[in-house]
């Protein structure tokens, strides 16, 4: 599995990763999203995304299980509601989901989007606590634009801020305008949630279809695995963590990276697929 720094910090994670947002629901979903997860690890998608808003803990609970005897082979992220950002709101949540997780430390954790009741400053203070007693590894935000996130690594102090997490894909590049090149010039990695558009992954009927078509001919992928190699090799500061609880999907999806798009083929897509006005905000989802 392709590899990439986490920020600045010298740690090495997967290029992807695996999501778990509306993963499981009844005893056979759970089963299946388990063994979607266990796969995925043994595939080498062993960064494994979810937040305590995911089924309302469920997904997480789900996590705990699929890693438990896996826990040193895996990193784990998970997400705080922005409802909980107060300094002892951050504190609880983040027992809670360690409790639901099974695990004695959060490798990173993120505020889920802005708060617009509790002052950056004061989430950002907790989450230095919570570096400083162990219990989380890596701090980072989700869903910020560049001020945001700026703010967020001020208040921060010493402790870095390691990773924004937004909704980037082919078909909604908004985050190439501003936030990617911030990433890159102050060492905050981009996790791009939504990698494949969340339902919106285009037709094979329409023009933007044809034209994944025609680049995943070439090369005996899929538009999906194409999709997913052009976001990963956009920059070295991005990771992307789509979601797939079927085995043939899970398999697809580690079979995104290893090989690599010519640039006639990444002229191709972007031709098909640009970049939106300057002024259009960064989408959340």
């Amino acid at each position: 599995m392709l590899e990439r720094e986490l920020g600045r910090t010298g740690v090495r994670i997967p290029a992807l990763g695996q999501g778990t947002w509306r993963i499981g629901g009844g005893a056979d979903e759970d089963r299946r999203a388990i063994e979607a997860i266990r796969l995925g690890i043994e595939l080498g998608l062993t960064l494994i995304d979810t937040a305590e808003m995911y089924g309302d803990g469920h997904a997480e609970r789900l996590v705990g299980e699929a890693i438990r005897d896996v826990r040193d082979r895996v990193f784990v992220v998970t997400k705080v509601l922005p409802d909980h950002a107060s300094y002892d709101g951050v504190l609880r949540a983040a027992r809670r989901s360690l409790r639901r997780l099974a695990v004695d430390r959060i490798d990173l954790y993120l505020l889920h989007w802005p708060s617009e009741v509790h002052p950056i400053e004061e989430t950002m203070r907790a989450m230095r606590r919570l570096v400083a007693d162990g219990w989380v590894r890596f701090v980072g935000v989700s869903n910020f634009a560049v001020e945001q996130m700026e703010r967020a690594r001020e208040a921060l102090e010493d402790v870095p801020l390691v990773c924004n997490q937004v909704y980037y894909w082919l078909g909604q590049r908004a985050a190439e305008l501003r936030l990617l090149p911030a990433c890159q010039r102050l060492g905050i990695t981009l996790m791009a949630y939504s990698p494949l558009g969340s339902g919106r992954f285009p037709s094979p009927r329409t023009a933007r279809g044809k034209a994944l078509a025609s680049v995943a001919a070439r090369h005996g992928k899929t538009p999906h695995q194409v999709a997913l190699n052009w976001l990963v090799g956009k920059s070295p500061a991005v990771v992307a963590i789509p979601k797939a609880s079927r085995p043939e999907h899970v398999r697809a999806n580690a079979e995104a990276v290893g090989w690599t798009l010519a640039l006639h083929d990444v002229r191709e897509l972007e031709a098909a697929f640009p970049t939106p006005p300057d002024d259009e905000p960064l989408p959340m989802l």
